[in-house]
């Protein structure tokens, strides 16, 4: 059985949520990626994400906030941008 407190992962990275903002990947990286939830849609009793921003971004604090931003896209539905996500980070902490 899970513990209550463990981090949820995807492909290897954790994965945590504050209100409609999505991190994942680890601050210890050099680069993570941010998943801004901007519209739902109510299926059934639940609410779907429907329009999902995506943005690469350097772990850096030194950087400034506007020359973080690596990558950025939008995409429909949090599957298509967190499979999206998952291949930017991929490729960034390969170096590449």
């Amino acid at each position: 059985m899970a513990e209550e407190n463990s981090v949820l992962m995807y492909k290897g990275h954790p994965l945590m949520r504050k209100d409609n903002l999505i991190y994942y990947g680890s601050m210890a990286d050099s680069h993570i990626v941010m998943l801004q939830i901007l519209e739902t849609k109510k299926v059934g009793e639940e609410e779907i994400a429907s329009k999902v921003s995506i943005q690469l971004q350097l772990t850096d604090p030194a950087a400034k906030s506007r020359d973080r931003v690596v990558k950025k896209s939008e995409k429909d539905g949090l599957y298509t941008a967190l499979d999206l996500g998952s291949i930017w980070l991929e490729r960034a902490l390969a170096g590449k």
